[in-house]
């Protein structure tokens, strides 16, 4: 037997693997510890001698060997110098990780199929807030707020481990930054880029910014003392970009989905009914089909500006004692402007082309519009967002003896999004000219073509209809404490052990200032001609096939937002209502109180063939309150024989609490077939804890109640985490230096997935005349259940009762008036929609890892491919709510490298197969399907000197463009085109 290599805590793992990215050349006869927590002299591990992109593929490399369980990451090549400019683009590098992306780049990562909101992100170990406006109620972390240059590392573990906080039931990755005591003395370097990116070319003038050239700033400073007592590091960047992204969509979803022999709003004329003989390829009565609401083109410019920043002071007065106090601070502001225009499909009299059953599609959607004066709707939008993230963080690991060591961690992190224009966090105002006629949508080819007759904006120019001004507010808190330590026992054996306690915070409010004038807010002569600008819609969609369509509708007028709003604001005289509110319609505020404690033994076994094991226990017990701001309900108005709607008052906060506990077990063993060949075993339970939406505290009523009650919703704080129990195998072969193939296979079978259900509740106590004195009085009377009856009856005999006003008589010559329910009535009951735990899903997979290095050539290779497989996925051909997983797709990446004493180079290309994002489309139960994207990413740096380098960046290369479809792939919801981005840059190490 021999002492172990035992399993270490974060922030030791991440010095011993920081000291392993950045002092290769400089190994020294100290001792640290392995990733099993080990102690060993850094030489021992310290092999290879080359920096850059070959050190940073080897390290990451032993970090996979050595760690128990399923662990893959990604190093720096060299201090301030992570391998992308963006971490999530980093993460899809890694097998199994996929990236949702937004403006252009990697924004939330989606693990073996598992969706944003059910990954752990740690910054050094500790959970992290978060805090997205485009996502006020959910959990995924928002990496484009993080720059790179400060990251030493990043870990992604894929099975669980008894220290990691719950959560992360994809994987847990944790975002190491540097330390100074990793490396003593002065290290420094600074960084300075270019950034010119295309997309903001292709943009009309009123949303181009003025320069698509911008600049970067990075820099890192890191020094220690002689003695190495103390260490100072800072680091900060600063980056400018002005992108933009055009976009056709429907945007308010498909209308449906129909039966092919209904006869509603919305539907095509049966088949045989009058108008169906401009019906090709009729549906049918069996088949499924939808219909566009509308079709938009838009043309979005965004500028933002990202500031990051660390300070990080160390402090070790004595070997055994090492105490870290750190600082970190982001901003992401975004300034947006779009211009669109659009058409709005009524369900008029048309013709239509389809595409065969089950699920039919229109190829070609027209609308008759004789009169020729509908609206073409040219909209404009100009808002800001601002996005802080803020972490103070101390911690202090002391060697008590040779045996044991102890590790004190707490720190406080929020993460604030807010609007950032006075305009507010989302807006639109709606512009148009009625002049539209025949209107058509043609979704043959990836490009959706709209064309319009008769459009003439001299005799029908331009006026403001609607709009809508929004504010949106989230925080995120955190403020955790973990103990941890470590105890060597017996003779190859360690144990790990630790308690911790975490409140997080969370707050989403929002407000919306909607004028719905959409037949023109004011007249068009009050908006002068040069207001508007003409423009042509064709050019900014060029790389999509359909756009050269003869018969799209190719002229449109952009508006600068602030004079056109200014202009209706005065001549509306209702200023206020262009602006957004100063105070929010709903409020919702949570908070998760959770007490945590692990253990977990690591063993080393002494047998014919090497083995590892550790075995682990966490235990979290979760309270949960949630408060909520909704208008509250005052009484219910009887004011038509079936409408009885409900009034309400100022608002006010309601609350609701859970709780839960969960004992989540941990088992990970290894063995070493031989020196270069390792197999692997994990099973792990794991959780993901509900949306917030999903466990808000507030009871929002709906306003129309009818005879036998009304309806409603809220949130379940009682609700349970989602659980997986989790089973990997891996086989890995080590089979050159910094060369191996690895094949894994895993498998999660999840349960307490949140579906909506139904209770019957009386919240309030509203009183409803129905069941009343004065209704049975009625009914006894000889009116039985007749409500129009009852109602006549009350008013002729009843009219100055309490609660009962006549207001006159309508053109049926009944009464007409208002019946408001009394004290001493019966308390209405609703149907109140909330969450309950009864969805399961199951899904497996496998990952293919292969890096190469061509020995002393200094050409290598990574690539990977994952495959992931589940039951439960979307049926198209059902037309109610479905529970489907969202972001399970196939993915693929292939890098190569070449590296010598002067050149650097890598070339990547990722791809990820086509994914569930979404099942509702803005127009109800719709499934949103992104369709297969890859992109081309390459990478050039030239060293002037040792000191001095040069670098060249491209990004999407291949110019790809997005696509977004529904239950067909012609049923177009959204598709995207934006531009290469290029970076040229140069780099000076101190």
């Amino acid at each position: 037997m021999h002492y172990p290599k035992a399993h270490p805590k974060l922030i030791t793992l991440a010095v011993a693997s920081a000291c392993a990215a950045f002092i290769p050349a400089y190994a020294q006869q100290a001792t640290t510890e392995d990733s099993r927590g080990g102690d060993i002299p850094t030489t021992a591990v310290q092999q290879v001698v080359v920096t850059g992109l070959r050190q940073s593929m080897a390290s990451s490399l032993n970090l996979k060997r050595q760690s128990d369980g399923i662990v893959d990451g990604i190093v720096a090549e060299d201090i301030g110098k992570f391998p992308d400019t963006n971490l999530a683009e980093s993460l899809q590098r890694i097998s199994g990780v996929s990236i949702d992306r937004v403006n252009g780049e990697g924004q939330k990562i989606t693990v073996r199929g598992v969706g944003p909101d059910f990954n752990m992100v740690l910054l050094n170990g500790r959970q992290m807030p978060t805090s997205n406006l485009g996502d006020l109620n959910g959990r995924s972390f928002d990496f484009s707020n993080l720059a790179s240059e400060a990251i030493s590392q990043l870990q992604v573990y894929k099975t669980s481990r008894a220290e990691n906080p719950a959560g992360g039931i994809g994987a847990t990755v944790n975002v190491i930054t540097a330390r100074p005591l990793d490396k003593l003395g002065t290290y420094s370097s600074i960084g300075i880029k270019a950034v010119h990116d295309t997309s903001n070319n292709k943009l009309p003038g009123d949303e181009k910014a003025s320069s698509s050239t911008t600049p970067e700033f990075s820099g890192i400073y890191s020094t220690t003392s002689k003695d190495g007592h103390w260490g100072l590091g800072v680091s900060a960047s600063y980056q400018e970009r002005n992108l933009g992204f055009n976009q056709a969509s429907v945007s308010n979803g498909w209308r449906g989905p129909f039966r092919g022999d209904e006869n509603n709003w919305g539907t095509i004329p049966n088949a045989g009914a009058p108008g169906s003989q401009n019906v090709v390829n009729h549906p049918k009565p069996t088949d499924i089909y939808e219909v566009p609401q509308n079709l938009n083109y838009s043309m979005t410019g965004v500028k933002r500006q990202r500031t990051n920043g660390q300070l990080t002071l160390q402090w070790q007065p004595v070997k055994e004692l090492t105490t870290t106090l750190d600082y970190t601070y982001s901003e992401n502001k975004l300034q947006t402007k779009r211009n669109d225009v659009s058409a709005w499909f009524n369900f008029g009299p048309s013709a239509s082309t389809w595409t065969n059953g089950p699920v039919a599609a229109p190829l070609v959607y027209t609308e008759f519009i004789p009169s020729g004066n509908s609206d073409i709707a040219m909209g404009g939008a100009n808002f800001a967002t601002k996005t802080q993230n803020k972490s103070l963080g101390f911690n202090t690991q002391w060697r008590a003896t040779r045996d044991l060591k102890l590790e004190l961690d707490a720190h406080h992190s929020t993460a604030e999004s807010k609007a950032d224009s006075p305009f507010g966090s989302n807006n639109t105002l709606g512009t148009a000219s009625f002049s539209r006629g025949d209107t058509t949508a043609d979704f043959t080819e990836d490009f959706p073509v709209l064309s319009i007759k008769g459009a003439d904006f001299v005799n029908a120019p331009q006026q403001v209809t609607g709009s809508v001004f929004q504010n949106g507010y989230m925080k995120g808190d955190v403020s955790q404490v973990q103990f941890k330590g470590r105890l060597r026992v017996l003779e190859a054996s360690n144990l790990n052990f630790g308690v911790g306690a975490v409140n997080v915070k969370n707050r989403s409010a929002f407000s919306n200032q909607q004028r719905d004038s959409w037949g023109g807010a004011t007249k068009p002569s009050d908006y002068p001609s040069s207001l508007w600008h003409a423009d042509s819609v064709r050019q900014y969609f060029d790389q999509l096939s359909g756009s050269r369509n003869p018969n799209l509708f190719n002229t449109f007028y952009t508006f600068n937002f602030a004079q056109v709003r200014d202009t209706v604001a005065k001549a509306s005289g209702m200023p206020e209502k262009y602006l957004p509110k100063n105070t929010f319609d709903t409020d919702q505020r949570t908070e998760e109180k959770s007490k945590n404690l692990f253990l977990q033994l690591n063993s080393d076994w002494d047998t014919a063939l090497p083995m590892h094991t550790a075995i682990g226990v966490r235990y979290e017990k979760t309270d949960v309150v949630s408060t909520a701001l909704v208008p509250t309900a005052t009484s219910i108005t009887m004011v038509s024989a079936n409408e009885f709607p409900v009034q309400f008052g100022a608002p006010s906060f309601t609350t609701l609490t859970g709780k839960y506990h969960n004992l989540l077990p941990s088992i990970d063993w290894d063995m070493d077939l031989r020196d270069d060949m390792k197999v692997r075993a994990s099973y792990g339970e794991t959780i993901g804890r509900p949306r917030y939406d999903q466990i808000a505290g507030g009871q929002i009523l709906n306003t129309l109640a009818r005879i036998d009650g009304g309806t409603g919703s809220q949130g379940n704080p009682a609700l349970k985490p989602v659980k997986s129990k989790n089973f990997d195998l891996s086989w890995e072969w080590y089979y050159a230096q910094n060369s191996f193939f690895s094949v894994n296979a895993f498998y999660k079978d999840l349960e307490n997935y949140a579906g909506q259900s139904k209770v019957d509740a009386t919240p309030f106590n509203l009183h409803t005349p129905v069941g009343g004195a004065l209704w049975n009085e009625a009914s006894a009377s000889g009116c039985g259940a007749d409500t129009v009856c009852i109602r006549n009856y009350i008013f002729t005999h009843h009219p100055t009762a309490p609660g009962v006003t006549v207001t006159g008589v309508d053109s049926s010559g009944n009464p007409s008036g208002n019946i408001v329910g009394q004290p001493g009535d019966p308390v209405a009951h609703f149907q109140i929609t909330t969450f309950s735990n009864q969805k399961k899903a199951s899904l497996n997979g496998l990952e293919f890892n292969l890096q190469h290095m061509f020995g002393n050539t200094g050409f290598g290779v990574s690539a990977n491919y994952t495959y992931v497989h589940s039951g439960l996925r979307y049926d198209n051909g059902s037309t109610g709510e479905q529970f489907a997983l969202v972001g399970l797709s196939n993915s693929a990446n292939l890098v190569g490298i070449y590296e010598n004493d002067k050149w650097n180079v890598r070339a990547a290309y990722n791809w990820r197969g086509e994914f569930l994002s979404s099942t509702f489309d803005g127009a109800g139960p719709n499934p949103n399907y992104v369709e297969p994207y890859g992109q081309f990413d390459l990478s050039v740096g030239y060293n002037l000197t040792s000191k001095l380098s040069l670098q060249f960046e491209g990004i999407n290369l291949t110019n790809s463009t997005n696509r977004v479809h529904g239950r067909d792939q012609h049923q177009a919801l959204y598709v995207t085109q934006s531009g290469p981005r290029y970076m040229v840059g140069a780099r000076y190490k101190f």
